[in-house]
């Protein structure tokens, strides 16, 4: 969240943030709320300072002791109002979005701005299939049983696309925790309201987030939200960043805004594989540091062979919780299309504010850590890309070399 004495000093900012993401925010409310403490406050020091006088005054008589009950219940009173206050601003400040960075393009979808790309688009001597039609003929995806056993938006993987699967998060682990210096991590897949508020999910994106009621935990929609609540609520020493880490978790989302959208085969799932990267970083290298995670991530999709994009977020299309994002999109020939497999983005303190992680600097003053996060990469898009960049006129698909040693040694996927 914002700190409430930049949104006091900086209204305009806040303002101008608020529409650039395409809200609808009046934060006057939140105004009004802290000059009214602020007020208050005066007033109880004031109390307070008139009740310590008359302490000092001696022994009191019956007089002073009734005026000091006043006072003291006057000031019990304030103290109540103020924390009934606290609580409203508290709550105002969940929804009120992090400020982008200057470098964001200024608008929504049509204004992301493409900043790289890697790779040559390959072209067939063949009509290229889809994802879903390859998967099929291979006998490694099934749409329709995984839809008789849980429902539309989720996948089965058979055989050596399950072994696809469990070798790209293999491999992506080992690549980051060898190569990129990140520690591995395995969470929990059940979070609790804290953990959903403190990274921003909640309270904005609850009709997306799967729910367990009666225990109010969540099914994680990234691995994001559980390991960076490892540290909420502590504080680490200036020695200790940055800190990385990275962590696999099967993912869980309702896409409760995805009508209309393309929802075929694993386009977008309810379920997915994911291996996550997460930074906590001192506030002056975070966007030094957003740099190296994108090439991280990248460094996933150069060793596949696949070629993607890498686009810059404008201010309408980001995260609400983000102050600077990247998206990394790869290219599916089958179906024709760029395919998001990795967002990274830096929250700078906005995250670290809601779950209260700081830092002591060396001149022992406490500070707020910034937060990093990147998919490293997402798996089912990632599948997707696989599969309709490596397909043969055969039918067979050629494996990754980089998954190969993942794979038992094989080259190809062919029909078992």
């Amino acid at each position: 969240m914002l700190d409430i004495k930049f949104i006091r000093e900086n209204p305009d900012i806040v303002k101008t943030t608020i529409k650039n993401r395409n809200l609808k925010l009046d934060i006057n409310e939140v105004l009004d709320l802290d000059t009214e403490r602020r007020k208050i406050l005066v007033e109880v020091e004031s109390l307070k300072a008139e009740r310590n006088a008359i302490s000092k005054k001696g022994k009191p008589d019956k007089a002073i002791i009734d005026k000091m009950k006043v006072l003291s219940q006057k000031v019990d009173d304030l103290d109540n109002k103020v924390e009934g206050i606290d609580k409203k601003i508290g709550n105002l400040l969940l929804y009120i979005p992090n400020i982008p960075h200057n470098s964001i393009p200024i608008g929504s979808l049509e204004n992301n701005k493409e900043v790289k790309t890697w790779g040559n688009i390959k072209k067939f001597d063949f009509k290229p299939k889809t994802h879903m039609e390859i998967g099929e003929d291979l006998d490694i995806l099934d749409f329709p049983r995984s839809s008789k056993i849980s429902g539309s938006g989720f996948c089965l993987f058979k055989g050596l696309g399950a072994l696809l699967e469990r070798a790209l998060i293999n491999f992506m682990l080992d690549l980051h925790t060898t190569q990129h210096g990140y520690k591995e991590i395995f969470p929990p897949f059940l979070v609790n309201r804290a953990s959903m508020t403190g990274t921003g999910q909640l309270p904005k994106l609850e009709e997306d987030m799967y729910k367990l009621k009666d225990d109010d935990l969540f099914l994680i929609p990234t691995a994001e939200v559980p390991v960076t609540n490892i540290h909420r609520d502590e504080v680490l020493d200036e020695s200790e960043l940055p800190k990385y880490y990275t962590a696999y978790t099967a993912c869980f989302r309702r896409e409760a805004g995805s009508y209309g959208k393309d929802t075929k085969g694993l386009m977008r799932v309810h379920q997915f594989d994911k291996v996550e990267l997460v930074k906590f970083v001192k506030p002056e290298t975070s966007f030094d540091e957003l740099e190296k995670l994108l090439g991280n991530a990248e460094a996933v999709l150069q060793k596949l062979g696949l070629p993607y994009r890498v686009v810059m977020l404008s201010t309408g299309d980001m995260s609400f919780a983000a102050s600077k994002c990247y998206d990394i999109e790869a290219w599916a020939p089958g179906i024709e299309k760029n395919l998001e497999v990795s967002s990274c983005s830096n929250f700078t303190d906005f995250q670290a504010r809601r779950t209260n992680i700081k830092y002591r600097t060396k001149d022992k003053k406490l500070e707020y850590v910034h937060t990093l996060n990147g998919s490293g990469v997402a798996m089912a898009r990632t599948v997707v890309c696989i599969l309709e960049n490596y397909q043969q006129e055969d039918g067979s698909v050629i494996i990754p070399e980089a998954l190969r040693p993942y794979m038992g040694g094989r080259e190809k996927i062919t029909k078992e």
